[in-house]
């Protein structure tokens, strides 16, 4: 093994600790829980490590990095999901290679989405990312629809063609009610998440938690956990 990987494989293996550790305290089965290995930043040399190390979810944030590290790590088996906030001008690329797309919180989004999901031939899962430091009916500071607008948004994903609705995403909120109250933010989404199953009972998808707090997204019930910094180090810094 390379020191590279010898450096992943000791990272992931804490992170599984975690997790592990995370689900008995909360008497879940460790199966319960889907590990998303934040990828962004690092080179598609990682992604392949991490690959053999066994991982089989990655994601990643901006297609201008993800678009080319999904095509050089196509002979690999994994899925791919888009977390970050998406332009429509990027919704071609990204239709093509994201298995999911985590980050779709507004109407004109899920009409981009599915023209491209149709045009590529591909079924897209979708998770609307819930803005928890938002009204009722405003959007939040890093994205996300108010807890208010999920229905409605729901309704649109589910009857679009190209697209199937799996679920709700947030990250915890650094401001409003929720900030600094993790364990809270992620209780309140799966509260969110069961009153969406009544009308949608296969949107069972609950994304939450990263490095940091993971441990109270499990706790929540949270369905998949999204780590980076713990298992691929701190990130160089951008620009």
């Amino acid at each position: 093994m390379t020191d590279r990987k010898d450096e992943l494989a000791a990272n992931l293996a804490k992170v599984e600790r975690r997790i592990a550790d995370a689900c008995a305290a909360a008497g879940r089965g460790r199966e319960d829980v889907t590990l998303i290995v934040v990828t962004k930043t690092y080179p598609a040399s990682d992604v392949r490590a991490l690959s053999e190390l066994g991982v089989r979810h990655v994601a990643e944030n901006r297609d201008q990095d993800a678009a080319p590290k999904a095509a050089a790590c196509a002979d690999l088996p994994l899925t791919w999901h888009f977390v970050g906030q998406l332009q429509t001008n990027k919704v071609r690329s990204v239709a093509g290679y994201a298995d999911f797309v985590q980050s779709v919180d507004r109407s004109k989004l899920v009409t981009a989405l599915s023209k491209e999901a149709v045009r590529a031939g591909r079924e897209l899962g979708c998770l609307l990312q819930v803005a928890l430091d938002a009204g009722e009916s405003e959007r939040g500071e890093r994205g996300g629809v108010a807890p208010g607008g999920i229905e409605e948004l729901a309704d649109l994903v589910a009857g679009a063609p190209g697209l199937r609705l799996d679920g709700l995403m947030t990250v915890a909120p650094l401001t409003g009610e929720y900030a600094g109250r993790e364990q809270a933010a992620f209780e309140r989404l799966m509260d969110l998440s069961t009153d969406l199953r009544r009308s949608h009972p296969a949107a069972t998808m609950v994304s939450a938690g990263m490095s940091a707090d993971l441990e109270q997204a499990v706790a929540a019930g949270a369905t998949h956990v999204r780590v980076g910094s713990a298992v691929l180090g701190v990130r160089p810094r951008l620009g």
